[in-house]
């Protein structure tokens, strides 16, 4: 076990699956040369080369099309959008080509890529950087949404992520890239679609999901000085949700719901 930063280990999980898969690459704005916008990709370039580690033009619809060919052809691409609001621009590609692949070709074709990138609020970005859209994306057939909490969720989610035979929408907060935590060094991967009980309560239970998980440890902490023991869930995955989890009848049916 050691601490790391929130990029580095979403770092990790690409060199990882990109050692692992030749067919795995990585493409999208300023993610070789200048090592990513927010240095997720810092070095890959120097690993992998020009060829799996591609620098592209601004132009979101651009090269999220030649990720969703990629995919249809046998690679498995991870395209990263500098900011999930730049996604806007491509979002015919996400929704009308690579969710609805795998339907509309009766199963004889899957669509095995990531879209990731920054997510929510942000120092300075205003409006147009600033949004989240992971309801958006939750509510279309054919994708799964997966939006980590902390650096050791983020490298065994998106590990998963890369694996999967289905387009993944995987977000990331833009204010956590240098959040810490404790990761395993062992390889590890964390299943979509089941959410993890951070701590047990008898009294209320919150759910939350991404950088929001922060304020509802809070709020557990505050709870418990009043004698209030609260059950806290981290939804890691909003699409599938883990309603067996949320709705067990070990708990009470109150939910706090926190969004960025």
């Amino acid at each position: 076990m050691r601490e790391i930063q929130f990029r580095e280990a979403l770092r990790e999980a690409m060199t990882e699956e990109m050692r692992r898969d030749e067919r795995v690459f990585l493409l999208g704005e300023e993610v070789a040369e200048y090592n990513g916008a927010y240095k997720v990709s810092q070095g890959m370039l120097a690993e992998f080369g020009a060829k799996r580690v591609i620098d592209t033009p601004i132009a979101e619809l651009g090269f999220a099309g030649i990720a969703v060919g990629a995919a249809a052809n046998g690679l498995r691409p991870i395209c990263e959008f500098m900011t999930f609001n730049f996604s806007l621009v491509a979002i015919d590609q996400v929704i009308n080509a690579a969710a609805k692949m795998n339907s509309m070709s009766n199963g004889q074709y899957t669509c095995p890529m990531v879209f990731r990138g920054p997510t929510g609020s942000a120092g300075q970005l205003a409006q147009q950087h600033s949004q989240n859209f992971e309801n958006w994306y939750a509510n279309t057939p054919g994708l799964k949404v997966v939006v980590p909490s902390n650096p050791a969720d983020a490298k065994g989610l998106l590990k998963t992520a890369i694996r999967d035979e289905n387009p993944v929408i995987f977000m990331e907060s833009e204010q956590m890239y240098g959040l810490k935590g404790i990761v395993p060094e062992e390889e590890y991967l964390l299943p979509i679609g089941r959410a993890h009980v951070v701590k047990e309560g008898d009294d209320v239970t919150i759910v939350s999901f991404g950088k929001m998980m922060l304020r509802a440890i809070t709020a557990v902490e505050e709870l418990a000085k009043e004698g209030i023991q609260a059950e806290l869930i981290d939804l890691r995955t909003v699409r599938p949700i883990d309603y067996d989890t949320i709705c067990s009848w070990d708990h009470l049916n109150i939910y706090w719901y926190f969004s960025d």
